[in-house]
């Protein structure tokens, strides 16, 4: 018990920097392989539903292909499905999975 007590502190700080080191390292290893291909992949995701035009062919997360029809505000479109003029949903553009610009084969 007294040679815990009395131990030396430097050879406890030297031994305690491997330990910090490793965590460093595991953070730094952890951010580029988890948050940041994400982050880039959120960023991608963004770029494609703010170019979303009115007449481009787009997928829902739902899996329904439709034709945008109207964008009527910055959060909001109207998809129409299958052959069924009648067929006007307005849904959310964070529900957009996929889009094909109007003319792109």
């Amino acid at each position: 018990m007294t040679v815990l007590l009395t131990g030396n502190t430097a050879t406890g700080a030297a031994s305690m920097l491997p330990m910090i080191l490793w965590i460093v390292v595991l953070g730094g290893l952890m951010y580029f392989m988890f948050y940041r291909p994400q982050k880039k992949e959120q960023a991608k995701r963004d770029a494609m539903l703010a170019d979303v035009q009115v007449g481009a062919a787009v997928l829902t997360t739902s899996g329904f292909y439709g034709i945008v029809i109207d964008i009527p505000d910055e959060e909001t479109v109207i998809v129409e499905f299958g052959s069924n003029k009648n067929c006007r949903i307005p849904m959310k553009k964070t529900a957009i999975q996929e889009v094909e610009k109007p003319g792109a084969e």
